[in-house]
């Protein structure tokens, strides 16, 4: 399955409710297993405030899986798709 890394940055209005964000995680989390992904996510310093991942059945599903996230204002993502060392392996043996 794909893999996807997601770099987030707190709104104002996420920062604000900033208790609430375990909450949130877990409702991400939620919303990944019902529809077939897995998801994992860190709180960080420095740029971003958190990063996940998501394993998601197709880049569709990440896209909508994003698109939620921020619908509801809380923060602003970036999503960059992710190749693991094996299959990164078989497309870079493929370059002439």
């Amino acid at each position: 399955m794909p893999h996807f890394v997601i770099l987030g940055k707190w709104t104002e209005q996420g920062i604000r409710n900033v208790k609430d964000a375990p909450k949130r995680a877990e409702d991400a989390r939620k919303w990944a297993e019902k529809h077939g992904s897995k998801l994992w996510t860190w709180y960080t310093l420095g740029e971003y405030d958190f990063v996940s991942v998501l394993e998601a059945p197709d880049d569709e599903t990440a896209f909508e899986f994003a698109l939620n996230i921020s619908k509801m204002g809380n923060a602003r993502t970036k999503t960059l798709k992710a190749w693991s060392s094996e299959d990164a392996a078989k497309v870079i043996a493929k370059v002439q």
